[in-house]
């Protein structure tokens, strides 16, 4: 790839959904998988807070380790995989799993933050289905 673009046409392509922030936290980057998993098309994101897909209740916790990354230039998430529960547009809970990376300014500064998230909501409903059950058949088995 030699440019910029075809960089760009990789990011569409892909489809897992794609986000970059900026230091304030405003949506810069928001890719096609994004509006199929969250509803929101780039349009409705773009400038945007991620608030937009944070539930309420972890917004603080979100936001503090946000801007701790932006002071520190340090995330200790690096290569983790991270799995929260996320609102699509119509409300509805997702759970999703991403990872994040941040891209640097010359002068070693935080200048964006990349998430690559997946939506696994059905696997997350079918594992704790499958623990529901395994609970009752234990229960039933001790009975």
């Amino acid at each position: 790839m030699s440019d910029a673009l075809d960089y760009l046409q990789l990011v569409h392509a892909l489809g897992d959904a794609v986000m970059v922030c900026d230091a304030e936290g405003h949506v810069v980057l928001w890719n096609p998988a994004c509006e199929r998993i969250f509803g929101h098309s780039a349009q409705e994101a773009l400038g945007r807070s991620l608030d937009l897909i944070i539930p309420q209740r972890q917004q603080q916790r979100h936001w503090d380790g946000y801007h701790q990354t932006m002071a520190t230039g340090h995330t200790r998430y690096g290569s983790d995989v991270l799995r929260v529960p996320a609102l699509h547009k119509d409300g509805h809970t997702l759970s999703i799993a991403f990872t994040v990376a941040l891209l640097h300014a010359d002068d070693g500064r935080v200048r964006f933050i990349v998430a690559v998230v997946r939506d696994e909501t059905s696997r997350f409903n079918e594992e704790r289905a499958l623990r529901k059950r395994l609970l009752e058949l234990e229960t039933v088995t001790k009975a």
